[in-house]
């Protein structure tokens, strides 16, 4: 009996390993594709009208589901999923949004967009008790270096307020607190598509704000940009916050985070893909480092501690 409980183990233990590894997988290519589908719709209408839509109807479209479909919703569970949204989707993208409006160079941005897995390594020892290992910090390093060989070349200063540049930088510390905060709080324990939807109006009331200041808040009747909002709300809402929340319950900050390193270079080959943009060797020894540099982190037993 003991001799099969012993087997038992190891092969559930590789099952769980191996559901995180393709949920992770799943992840970074949605996640992907939301950049993707902001660089197809911002041909063809504001950037903060493109996020206050894709908020706007994903959380109309989970409300149905989150009214009827599990536990019932209670007012005690409202202000903090606001407070989610307000930092996780309202304030990450409105920081680089904001940034991108004020002339910094969009390499840049996402550089330090980038730097979310260092940022939560950061924050989690105060927030949640978790130090990091050796071996996640030197994982989670090597991931940074592959970011920056891949796109290096791409980066430039500019030529814009200094304070301007801290507004990315505030945009990853708030989506970074969110992540923390969500793993700490009880109310991170609600069904996905409850907490996905209460997230994503609270955000959306935020963002019409900047988007009527931009131009107004009416959606654009034109194929390119509804087309744009269906593949945000389905592949980068529905898709990549599902099973980032969904990773973020199964593993630690730290490891979720970290596999987010694969985002760039795998936008880079989704731009490749659809757009024609140049793939260069750069960006392929820069994926391969992030991947290098994730292993590392995730063979870590501490990586995966949960609360």
């Amino acid at each position: 009996m003991t001799h099969a409980s012993s087997l038992v183990r190891p092969r559930s233990r590789l099952a769980v390993a191996a559901t995180l590894v393709v949920l992770e997988a799943a992840l970074v290519v949605s996640w992907s594709a939301g950049f993707v589908g902001i660089r197809f719709a911002s041909d063809h209408a504001p950037i903060f009208l493109i996020l206050l839509w894709r908020s706007l109807v994903s959380g109309l479209l989970l409300l149905p589901f989150a009214l009827l479909v599990g536990p019932r919703l209670r007012w005690r569970d409202v202000p903090p999923q606001m407070l989610f949204g307000a930092l996780a989707m309202a304030g990450y993208l409105s920081g680089f949004a904001l940034a991108i409006g004020q002339g910094v160079p969009t390499g840049l941005v996402a550089l330090i967009a980038d730097l979310l897995p260092l940022m939560v390594a950061l924050l989690s020892w105060p927030i949640l008790g978790q130090a990091l290992t050796r071996r996640q910090w030197l994982g989670s390093i090597i991931g940074l270096a592959g970011v920056l060989i891949a796109s290096g070349r791409s980066l430039s200063l500019g030529d814009v307020a200094l304070w301007a540049y801290g507004l990315p930088v505030l945009g990853t510390l708030s989506f970074a607190l969110a992540t923390l905060l969500q793993k700490r709080s009880a109310a991170g324990a609600l069904p996905v598509h409850q907490s996905l939807c209460l997230q994503c109006l609270s955000a959306a009331a935020l963002l019409a704000g900047p988007a009527w200041i931009e131009g107004g808040v009416a959606p654009v009747l034109d194929a390119g940009f509804i087309g744009g909002i269906l593949w945000l709300v389905v592949i980068a809402t529905f898709g990549a916050w599902s099973l980032y929340y969904l990773a973020l319950r199964r593993s630690s900050p730290a490891r979720v985070t970290a596999v987010l390193y694969l985002s760039p270079p795998v936008t880079m080959i989704w731009a490749w893909v659809m757009f024609g943009e140049p793939l260069s060797w750069a960006m392929v020894v820069g994926l391969a480092v992030s991947l290098a540099g994730i292993l590392i982190a995730g063979a870590s037993h501490g990586a995966d501690r949960r609360d």
